[in-house]
């Protein structure tokens, strides 16, 4: 498991996750107001020419969010490998913790046995046959209990060690599994919904375009045709009207963009918690180490 954990690090998804923001970023949705527009017309001289622009910048964006998503995916793959893999680790540690008490509770029959019974009946024989022999058999008895309590003592600090690697274990499977599912969401929801706003906000741009063109076939046929200049303009008005009034207002778009960009926040954030997490499991492994091995040095 402290291989796992110093090998392991999903900073890879924390930077694609950035990467993904950034593009979000990008794109600003008040790019699209009328009145910024008129900014652009301002500074080039043609709407046509920032309307080609802003297309194409968000064409470009869009293709890139579609690669972002494609290692978010890989990403999501191998976290889910590393939970499978880490409950197999979870098992064998449960199996090795029932391994530990089979030997535990033998070791302690055992020693019972030698300490109440078979070191006391030596005594007493060698006491009773004044045989050096005896003698030497009773403290060879005495010296195997006392390296037999060792090794059991050794044991239950290994069955200490494996309760507590249980829910390090279960830490780390329930940070990558947090992970998978905000990857998930971020996969199935928000790159789908922002790509809808994004459609829907480009939908409107070019209705809005097509609207300043129509005002100017109105202007010029009001012109030539006086007669009908009257009626032309009323017309002309309330189709401005309705081409002007979108699906979707842009501060609602700016609100699920943020709202968005909160999401993949909470990812990272999620991220960096889980890295210190493990980094405290690492930690805290290490110095169960290190204080088993002072303990052991000076166990008499």
């Amino acid at each position: 498991m402290l291989d796992h954990v110093q090998k392991k690090d999903v900073g890879e998804v924390g930077q694609v996750i950035s990467d993904l923001m950034k593009k979000f970023n990008e794109m600003n949705p008040d790019d699209l107001k009328p009145e910024k527009q008129n900014v652009l017309k301002r500074m080039f001289g043609k709407l046509s020419s920032s309307v080609q622009e802003t297309l194409s910048r968000y064409q470009k964006t869009g293709a890139q969010i579609d690669r972002i998503s494609v290692k978010l995916d890989k990403n999501k793959d191998a976290l889910l490998s590393d939970i499978s893999m880490l409950e197999k680790l979870y098992e064998n540690n449960k199996e090795y913790f029932k391994g530990l008490n089979v030997y535990i509770a033998a070791g302690e029959l055992k020693l019972e046995e030698i300490q109440e019974k078979q070191i006391p009946e030596l005594k007493k024989a060698a006491e009773s046959t004044n045989d050096q022999i005896k003698y030497q058999e009773v403290n060879d008895l005495i010296q195997f209990a006392d390296r037999l309590e060792k090794r059991v003592h050794d044991l239950k600090l290994s069955r200490q060690i494996t309760i507590q690697s249980a829910p390090q274990i279960r830490l780390i499977q329930n940070t990558n599994q947090v992970l998978v599912e905000k990857i998930q969401s971020s996969i199935l929801t928000a790159i789908p919904l922002w790509k809808n706003q994004i459609a829907i906000a480009l939908t409107m741009f070019r209705q809005q375009h097509a609207v300043e063109a129509q005002k100017q076939v109105a202007k010029t046929t009001n012109d030539l045709l006086l007669k009908n200049a009257e009626m032309l303009k009323t017309n002309t008005i309330e189709t401005a009207k309705l081409n002007e009034r979108g699906l979707v207002d842009i501060e609602t778009l700016k609100k699920t963009q943020e709202n968005l960009v909160s999401t993949l926040e909470e990812v990272i954030k999620i991220q960096d918690d889980g890295r210190r997490k493990r980094l405290e499991a690492e930690q805290e492994i290490s110095s169960m180490e290190n204080e088993l091995k002072q303990r052991l040095l000076h166990l008499k």
